[in-house]
């Protein structure tokens, strides 16, 4: 949720977007029920992490992810989720990618 978050300006084309969006959940439903919980390291988040890959927007989020780290300041468990998330920009995505499809599901 928080690279979701983080990401709220990351300036990808829409279209772009609901395709890749589309196909990892199609990817999500072929591998069985479609609302178990969502793996940062399954098929479906891993192959729209890649999908949408571009390097402007790791920077637009890995700068997200830092203004976030200075609003979360004294909430310790926010504070060490968005450590883990600056300090590891794989995963960062990853997590991104996963929160474009819980959206989704959310719908």
């Amino acid at each position: 949720m928080l690279a979701w978050l983080a990401a709220a300006d990351l300036g990808l084309d829409e279209d772009e977007r609901r395709g890749a969006v589309r196909r990892a959940m199609l990817l999500l439903a072929a591998g069985g029920d479609p609302h178990r919980a969502l793996e940062l390291d399954g098929r479906a988040v891993t192959v729209l992490a890649g999908e949408l890959d571009q390097p402007e927007c790791r920077e637009v989020l890995a700068g997200g992810i830092e203004a976030l780290r200075a609003e979360a300041e004294g909430l310790p468990r926010t504070e060490a989720a968005l450590d883990e998330l600056a300090a590891d920009p794989e995963l960062a995505w990853r997590a991104y990618a996963a929160g474009l499809l819980g959206e989704e599901l959310a719908e």
